[in-house]
């Protein structure tokens, strides 16, 4: 499966992004899908996941309350929904799939910088 993530931009704190990650290649709805950033120097960390049904959705600590991830597999799309951003936020975020235990696809990241 290939993965194209959009929707990155500068936004000031406090501010809200949309990113997007459309899936190609094969039906999205076979694989559990997530979002990871990596903020300069500094290691890709998880950010959500979601599974094939919607129904499980995983965040990490610092983003819960104000990040919502989604999907809609009739458009082969995930979706992160990003409130209440913080100069903290800031990094390159990847889409990624996985139909086993690991993520295996991985797109080419979108840039999102928040301004304090």
């Amino acid at each position: 499966v290939q993965l194209q993530a959009y929707g990155g931009g500068l936004v000031q704190a406090g501010g809200s992004l949309r990113l997007s990650c459309a899936a190609s290649g094969r039906p999205a709805g076979n694989y559990f899908l997530g979002w990871f950033r990596q903020a300069p120097g500094k290691e890709r960390e998880f950010v959500a996941s979601i599974n094939w049904t919607g129904v499980r959705r995983y965040y990490t600590d610092s983003v819960k309350g104000r990040f919502t991830i989604s999907r809609d597999n009739a458009k082969n799309t995930v979706y992160l929904q990003m409130n209440s951003l913080k100069s903290e936020d800031t990094g390159v975020y990847y889409c990624a799939a996985k139909a086993g235990s690991t993520f295996e696809y991985w797109g080419q990241g979108t840039q999102v910088t928040v301004s304090s």
